[in-house]
């Protein structure tokens, strides 16, 4: 009797740790979606605000072209991620690219970089960090202004030696109390034009992609393919 009582119980308590198990699992796949769907909001709003649709007529959401896996290193990128592409009247006019500077006060601070055609900047938005509220926050738009002051700004000017906070020498201004952080967004910032300017990204991807969207215009659907009207 006393081991039967034991097997039903160790049953009981297998079958309880396992609905426990999948409920948590349900949880963390819902919670994990929910975390997904608020980041790509975020990321679509600052998108429009690092060029507005007064600046292009295409879709800025589905123009895409993905990061160069070997440029993935110099934009603090592990797994890729998507360049968008701004155009007006087919020509390109703008890109917004992906980065991540690994070394803020608090761990990676997620970005995207807008550059303009001329190879200055459109814009920048943080879309995620864990900065220290009240001091490294400041580099989210809700917070400061701070952000703004990249917008215009190039290789060339500021001068490349220009390219850091004052606290070291250079144009940008740091927080108070807190210099970790913006000198982590000043550098990735910088990192982002040294990878447009090395490849002349905005004008090589435009184009590769205008010759894609082209080619794929020209084909014409065989009497299978054409779709029902």
């Amino acid at each position: 009797m006393l081991g039967a009582s034991i097997s039903k119980n160790s049953l009981l308590l297998a079958v309880f740790a396992l609905i426990a198990a999948g409920g948590l699992a349900l949880t963390n796949e819902g919670t994990r979606e929910r975390i997904q769907k608020a980041e790509r909001a975020a990321q679509q709003k600052a998108l429009f605000e690092i060029v507005p649709r007064s600046r292009h007529d295409n879709d800025l959401l589905l123009d895409t072209l993905p990061v160069p896996e070997n440029a993935w290193h110099l934009l603090g990128l592990k797994k890729g991620g998507e360049i968008h592409i701004a155009r007006q009247n087919g020509q390109v006019v703008a890109m917004i690219i992906p980065a991540v500077a690994p070394d803020g006060y608090s761990g990676d601070i997620r970005m995207i970089v807008g550059i303009n055609r001329d190879g200055s900047v459109a814009g920048v938005r943080v879309l995620a960090h864990n900065e220290t509220p009240g001091l490294g926050d400041k580099v989210d738009l809700k917070k400061s202004d701070w952000i703004l002051s990249f917008n215009g700004k190039s290789l060339t000017a500021p001068a490349p030696a220009d390219w850091a906070v004052k606290k070291d020498g250079g144009e940008f201004d740091q927080f108070t109390g807190a210099t970790i952080t913006p000198r982590a967004v000043v550098n990735q910032v910088r990192r982002v034009l040294e990878f447009v300017e090395a490849g002349d990204e905005i004008l090589s991807l435009g184009a590769k992609a205008e010759k894609t969207g082209s080619d794929t215009a020209t084909e014409t659907p065989t009497s299978q393919e054409r779709p029902h009207e």
